[in-house]
């Protein structure tokens, strides 16, 4: 046999056990021969896509993108979205489970790209947070994000999915509440007021509750880390992810941005090392500011010898030259407000507020 046959025939025999290999995973056949999505840009940002404003009696679609979800929550996600006054369109694999994900990449991902394409859908919107959207990314159609853009609601492991689409599309996407999360009137102010009330300038208090509950707990007290006043695009999210996609093609750019982070269970340790990783690849002082949410339950347990939460944080953002804050009402908590990414807003340590500087909707 001559080499040159043998070199095709080679190449046929390794396309095969390719072809044969990605249709017995879990993973779209065409990604998972080329392991990412020809849509992705890898140079400049593209140009800021505002969706539509939300109205009474639109619908919404309701997937699951990361972790699996029971009926108590999917039913507790439609009251939920009920009670801003939207319709609920649940996603066809909403209720799948694959170990504790909901259902495979592949199914996930057709949930996620039939709202999108789906014209009567004004909204998509996450049941829960859990793990495993990062798995999405390199198989999502941006393209057809981009040809179809909406609002896109949900926050802890979504922030994969906020990143990577708003890096690969400039659709800005909201970082608020989850579905099944609990609706507070804060929370649901709010969301009415982004996605159903658009404002030029909409200025963001503390809330009440958070504070109260400050006074004794020190996880949702406000400190001010490095006083001062700036403003920048929004961009951030849930510490383990932004620090997760950190060096690749859907990381979050924070040069001249208000960077904010959130995070839940991680242990001092954790919280230093994370964010060390995303200084190292980027320096903080290039950010505007930094803003922290409330790290619910992250400090080391009782007897553990360890720094403590508000101790790692000092080591980390004192010394910056940039203002700094920690205990603003973003997290896994009840009563918190809504970022939309990429939007102009500006931070002031002193009276502790973000205004947000445009409408976040068209």
């Amino acid at each position: 046999m001559s080499a040159p046959l043998l070199k095709q025939l080679s190449r046929r025999s390794f396309g095969k056990l390719l072809a044969a290999g990605a249709a017995g995973s879990s993973l779209p056949v065409a990604a998972a021969a080329t392991g990412a999505s020809p849509a992705v840009r890898k140079s400049r940002e593209p140009k800021l896509i505002k969706p539509n404003r939300l109205h009474e009696g639109d619908l919404v679609g309701l997937i699951t993108p990361s972790g699996h979800v029971d009926d108590e929550k999917i039913e507790k996600s439609i009251r939920n979205l009920e009670s801003l006054g939207l319709r609920v369109k649940t996603g066809k694999y909403i209720r799948e489970l694959r170990g504790n994900y909901a259902g495979t990449v592949t199914q996930r991902l057709e949930d996620l790209h039939a709202m999108f394409a789906d014209r009567e859908v004004k909204a998509v919107w996450a049941a829960t947070g859990g793990s495993g959207a990062i798995s999405l990314l390199p198989f999502i159609d941006y393209a057809l994000i981009r040809k179809n853009p909406k609002v896109f609601v949900g926050y802890s492991d979504i922030t994969a999915l906020h990143l990577a689409i708003h890096r690969q599309t400039g659709l800005v996407t909201f970082h608020g509440p989850v579905a099944s999360s609990t609706f507070s009137d804060y929370a649901s102010g709010y969301l009415r007021a982004l996605l159903m009330s658009p404002q030029s300038s909409l200025t963001i208090s503390m809330a009440a509750e958070n504070h109260e509950r400050g006074l004794t707990q020190p996880a949702f007290a406000v400190r001010t880390l490095v006083p001062g006043v700036a403003q920048g695009r929004l961009i951030g999210g849930n510490l383990s992810l932004v620090s997760a996609l950190s060096g690749t093609d859907y990381a979050a750019r924070f040069a001249g941005k208000l960077l904010f982070l959130e995070d839940i269970s991680e242990a001092p340790y954790r919280i230093d090392r994370m964010m060390t990783q995303l200084r190292l690849g980027q320096d903080y002082n290039t950010a505007a500011a930094l803003m922290l949410g409330i790290f619910l339950k992250c400090e080391a347990n009782d007897g553990e010898i360890s720094l403590t939460l508000a101790e790692t944080v000092d080591d980390q953002l004192k010394a910056l030259r940039v203002p700094a804050v920690q205990g603003y009402s973003f997290g896994h908590i009840a009563h918190q407000f809504t970022l939309p990414m990429g939007i102009m807003a500006r931070i002031d340590t002193q009276q502790q507020t973000l205004t947000l500087l445009e409408a976040a909707v068209s």
